[in-house]
């Protein structure tokens, strides 16, 4: 009986999140296809540009990639802006998106080196391979897989990044375990991510505000201990990007329902949520992204 409940427990918690990620990407599927300027009132990331334009970027790296992957970007911050990755070496882009991210890393690492992204949403892959062929770099390619299960050969890579992708993951330490999997010894990560705090229960068990990557998101220390957990070293966060309410409900409007219909359709009894003026007033100084950093050390194989 006792074996019995065991396994009840543990086939529930992989359909729970198996659930997760299919909603994930869904909704991100829905909004890489909708139009820039369309604000779905239900169930899809935040708004297009909205975020990319606070997140690091010089108008020079936007302007030099094809409009496509900067408009379909939904990150929080420029993985590559303070990394130190040099021309040849392989960079790893965990939830790659439209390309945004490893088209950068391409032109970082140069002919000799490689841009590697894996996304597990088809839209996005086909979005990505788009906006690659457009750029007419031949160092670049994207792979569909889930981030908790790397298609990446162990100690393949110099470098992980990510951009407000990790904190959508149901099974981070599986993510954080696959970093280390695939990195060199001695290679590096560094990603951008939302990090939070003293979320309420309502937040945390509304669907689509995990889609926005603000209910699935874990504190600051607890994203440096799980690192530390999967056997890397240094982990530090580097930059903050501190949002105010505007930025916030920037950040969440396009998740919340605009009309009693919606409202219907979204929540139901305890995931029922008020206006994204009001959460983001309640999320102030609680939700803030972070640019984290880790490495493997030199001795360490697997």
């Amino acid at each position: 009986m006792g074996k019995r409940f065991v396994v009840e427990m543990k086939d529930r918690e992989m359909t729970e999140q198996n659930e997760i990620r299919e909603s994930v990407s869904q909704a991100y599927a829905k909004a890489v296809c909708a139009p820039s300027t369309d604000a779905s009132p239900c169930c899809a990331p935040v708004q297009k540009g909205v975020v990319v334009k606070l997140a690091g970027y010089t108008q020079e790296e936007l302007t030099a990639l094809p409009a496509d992957a900067v408009v379909n970007s939904f990150g929080c911050g420029n993985p590559l802006a303070f990394s130190e990755v040099r021309e040849g070496q392989t960079v790893l882009d965990l939830g790659s998106g439209a390309g945004i991210d490893i088209l950068l890393a391409a032109k970082k690492v140069g002919p000799k080196g490689r841009a590697i992204g894996v996304d597990m949403t088809d839209e996005m892959i086909a979005r990505a391979k788009e906006n690659i062929a457009l750029s007419g770099l031949t160092n670049v390619d994207v792979r569909k897989g889930i981030i908790e299960a790397l298609p990446v050969d162990s100690e393949s890579v110099d470098w992980v990044i990510s951009n407000c992708v990790i904190n959508l993951s149901p099974e981070k330490p599986k993510v954080f375990a696959e970093i280390a999997r695939v990195l060199k010894p001695g290679g590096c990560m560094l990603v951008s991510d939302i990090v939070v705090k003293e979320l309420s229960d309502v937040i945390r068990k509304n669907q689509a505000l995990y889609n926005s990557c603000v209910a699935g998101a874990v504190t600051e220390e607890e994203y440096l201990a799980g690192l530390g957990e999967a056997g890397l070293v240094d982990a530090e966060v580097r930059e903050r990007i501190v949002y105010d309410a505007s930025q916030i409900e920037a950040f969440i409007e396009s998740e919340l329902p605009d009309n009693e219909q919606a409202a219907t359709a979204c929540c139901g009894g305890d995931s029922c949520l008020p206006s994204a003026k009001e959460i983001a007033e309640s999320l102030v100084g609680k939700v803030w992204s972070a640019k984290v950093f880790a490495r493997k050390p030199e001795g360490r194989s697997g």
